[in-house]
Formats: structure tokens, sequence, C-alpha cells
């Protein structure tokens, strides 16, 4: 089972670098796709974003142009789920979850505080909601693989210019606090670091469009799989895919020895 995540920063321009031809040869069981930034009328004007052979969910923002979450499935689902509980959250389309059998694959979008101290706050607000969610999720005895980004680059290895963004947002002290809870305490896996504790370079997921930041590799790793332990565990290989320039971000690409549904 091929699972990937991919922050696509609006679909209609991930199209135009060629996003579905890539999808076909991608090998993906599963694409979670995040920052959207489609209405399901646009979606719906656009015949060829939705190509034979996949199943398709989506989760827009109610404002147009912002945010929402995809799901690109070859396998139908048995069910689709696209809220949490809590109105901010699911009114910017930041949350979609497949659930095949006793597996859930989840699209998150985390929101980012760069905008400014208001935005930050939320950002804290949403992350403490959250720690509780997957804490419940942990105890439900299903198996979860939450893909990804989550604007928060964990350890120093986990960007380029940690020195200078010790006082950004995205690798603020309590951001990271977080991150180490979800993979102390509350019991999930970093799947990439399960496989490549000490990679760098080829860990990072995401670099500004500012400078030549991407030429020059100075980026970041704020795209997961967040793992309960029995799916991590059946982990076999994982890499970030950046062959192709699909968007700011690069997808990430896990294989399982999993079916995607028992039995399948």
């Amino acid at each position: 089972m091929r699972i990937v995540t991919l922050n696509c920063n609006g679909l209609r321009a991930s199209a135009r670098k060629g996003f579905f031809e890539w999808l076909p040869d991608s090998g993906a069981d599963v694409v979670c796709l995040q920052e959207t930034r489609i209405t399901r009328e646009q979606f719906d004007a656009r015949p060829e974003f939705a190509p034979d052979g996949w199943h398709i969910a989506l989760k827009p923002a109610s404002k147009a142009g912002y945010s929402g979450v995809g799901l690109y499935m070859r396998q139908a689902p048995d069910s689709v789920i696209d809220a949490l509980g809590d109105a901010t959250f699911d009114d910017e389309g930041r949350y979609l979850e497949a659930r095949y059998g006793n597996l859930s694959v989840v699209s998150l979008y985390l929101p980012s505080g760069t905008s400014g101290t208001e935005r930050q706050d939320e950002k804290y607000r949403i992350l403490d909601w959250f720690a509780t969610i997957l804490r419940q999720w942990k105890d439900a005895g299903r198996e979860y693989i939450v893909c990804g980004d989550v604007n928060i680059a964990h350890r120093e290895i986990d960007l380029k210019n940690w020195r200078g963004n010790r006082k950004n947002s995205g690798f603020l002290p309590e951001e990271r606090a977080w991150l180490d809870g979800v993979f102390g305490d509350l019991g999930w896996v970093d799947a990439f670091r399960s496989l490549h504790p000490d990679a760098e370079g080829e860990a990072y997921t995401w670099w500004s469009q500012r400078g030549r930041a991407r030429e020059n590799n100075v980026g970041w790793r704020i795209d997961y799989q967040i793992c309960t332990p029995g799916i991590a565990a059946q982990l076999q290989a994982m890499h970030v895919h950046t062959a192709d320039n699909l968007s700011d971000h690069a997808p990430l690409v896990a294989d399982y020895d999993h079916p995607l549904r028992s039995g399948a």
C-alpha cells in the first residue's frame, strides 16, 4: 500500500505544473492533498481534475481560494468524514478522513502562524485541541495514518537555517514541544524519522519561493505521516519525491506492508 501526501499550494496551480500527469505514475493507493484552494464549483468545472480510476473526496474551505484538503483514492473507501467538531477548523477545510476497515487515512492541514500574533495564538489553540483528538484516535483501537502539512519543523535537522528561525513560527519552542508530546506521551510515530532518523537535506518537504531556496535546498521538513504504532511497524520505505516540481512542497511517499482494506 502506497500513501502519498502533498501540499499542492492550489490544485489548479499544481495541475499546471503536471500534477495530473504525475498522478497515474505515482503508484499511490491514496494521495492526501492540502491547500487545494478550490471550490466544489471550480472543481466540477474541470473534468480533467477527476481522472478515471480515482475516487475523490474534497473538503473546501468556506472562504474561496483558501486552505482546503482532498483525497484521491484508488479504492472506494467505506466512509469519508470531513468534520471534527471545531467550527473554525472545520470551516477552514483542514481535515478529511477515509476509512478502510480498521484503517483510517487522514489528510490534515494545520494552520500557520506566520501572519501575526493573532494567528499564532489560534495555531496554539488548534494544537491543544488537536492533541485531544489524537489521544482519542489512539485509544479507539483503529490504525491511523495522519498525512499532511503541520507547519512545524520538529528538530534542528528538519530545516536548513534552524539558528535563524528559532523565533519564527514553524520552529518555535512551544510548537516543537507539541510534536515532542505527539511522538512521546501520546504514543504516535513520526513515520519518516522511524526509517531515517538522521536524514537532513533529503528530508526537506518545503522550500520558500523567495530567492533560490529550492535550488540551494534551503528547506524545511513540515510535511509528515504520523502513524499509530501498529501501522508504523509495517512501514517498508519512505522518501521525499523531488523529481517533479508540483508545488513549493514535495510529495512525501510511504510504502506499507499492509493492504488498504483487509482482504484486498
